[in-house]
């Protein structure tokens, strides 16, 4: 594995330390060590900046789905500063996986986060 793989599997695997962060601080250790300062996270259903604006949307979907935890399917394939890849929330009790997407992220010099653009590929109705 190359030392460009490693970085974009170090920023994907702190995105979602960050996104099954338990605990407003945990969550803001893990939200700071995965963004940038500034750095933005924007899907259909959100688009906020800074650290304070993406653990609130965290803190939101871990509220409408309690007991669930975020899980990487497939691969990370990335090049330049950008890497995509795909993710389930997955029931912690059950196994099941109502809600599937897949994100691109931008990282900055530090490897941490500029930018994550998410579509939801998988949402289940009235959510």
């Amino acid at each position: 594995m190359s030392a460009q793989t490693d970085r974009y599997q170090d920023a994907v695997a702190r995105y979602f330390e960050a996104w099954n962060a338990r605990g407003p601080e945990n969550l803001a250790k893990a939200v700071a060590e995965a963004w940038a300062p500034r750095g933005g996270y924007t899907d259909p259903l959100a688009e906020v900046r800074g650290h304070e604006g993406v653990s609130a949307v965290i803190t939101a979907a871990q509220a409408r789905f309690p007991g669930f935890v975020f899980r990487l399917t497939g691969t990370v394939d990335g090049h330049h500063d950008t890497a995509r890849f795909s993710w389930e929330l997955v029931s912690e009790s059950d196994g099941s996986a109502p809600v599937a997407g897949s994100d691109v992220i931008t990282l900055d010099a530090e490897d941490r986060i500029v930018s994550v653009l998410g579509f939801l590929d998988r949402v289940p109705a009235g959510a």
